[in-house]
C-alpha cells in the first residue's frame, strides 16, 4: 500500500505572456516518510525547473487509491461513500473514501469511478467529483534505489 504525500513547490514559472511569475504548485509523491518525500520531490522536480525552487510544505494525503490514465490531462478528487446497514441500530452507515483519478473532465472521471466500481458488491454513492490542484503524481517505481540498510520482506522471511 502506498503512502502519498502532498508536496507544495515554489518556483519561478514563465506564464503565457512570457513574464516570470512565482507560483506554488502541489505535487503528489509516494514515500515512506516526510524526509523521504522531501528527498523524492527534490529529485523529481530538479530536471523540470531551471533556477531555484523550494519545498514549502509536505503533508500526508488522504487518497485511498490512485487511478492514472495517460489520456487524461488533469487529476480529479473523487469522494466515494460506501453504504452499509448497521443491523443493531437499523440505520445506514456511510464510510467515505477519496480516490484520485486522472481524466480530461469531471464527467469522464465520474464514469471512470463507475467503471472501476461496477462489479463491487457494496452499495456506494459518488457524492463529489472535483478537479484537484495536483499538478503531477510521482509513484514509487521498481527502479528507485533502495538504501543498503533496508531489505525487502521476502529476503528476511
Amino acid at each position: 500500500m502506498s503512502t502519498w504525500f502532498e508536496c507544495k513547490v515554489k518556483y519561478e514559472k514563465i506564464d503565457q505572456n512570457g513574464k516570470e511569475k512565482r507560483v506554488t504548485e502541489p505535487y503528489l509523491v509516494d514515500a515512506v516518510s516526510f524526509t523521504d518525500a522531501e528527498k523524492r520531490i527534490n529529485e523529481e522536480m530538479e530536471p523540470y525547473i531551471s533556477g531555484e525552487f523550494f519545498v514549502t510544505s509536505i503533508k500526508k494525503a488522504n487518497f485511498a487509491e490512485l487511478h492514472p490514465d495517460d489520456s487524461g490531462d488533469r487529476w480529479f478528487k473523487c469522494k466515494i461513500s460506501f453504504v452499509s446497514l448497521d443491523e443493531e441500530k437499523g440505520v445506514e452507515k456511510r464510510t467515505n473514501t477519496y480516490w484520485l483519478v486522472q481524466s480530461n473532465n469531471v464527467k469522464q472521471a465520474y464514469e471512470k469511478v463507475e467503471e472501476l466500481l461496477h462489479d463491487t458488491i457494496s452499495d456506494y454513492e459518488i457524492p463529489q467529483v472535483m478537479e484537484s490542484p495536483i499538478m503531477d503524481v510521482f509513484p514509487f517505481s521498481a527502479e528507485d534505489e533502495i538504501p543498503e540498510n533496508l531489505k525487502p520482506l521476502t529476503e528476511e522471511e
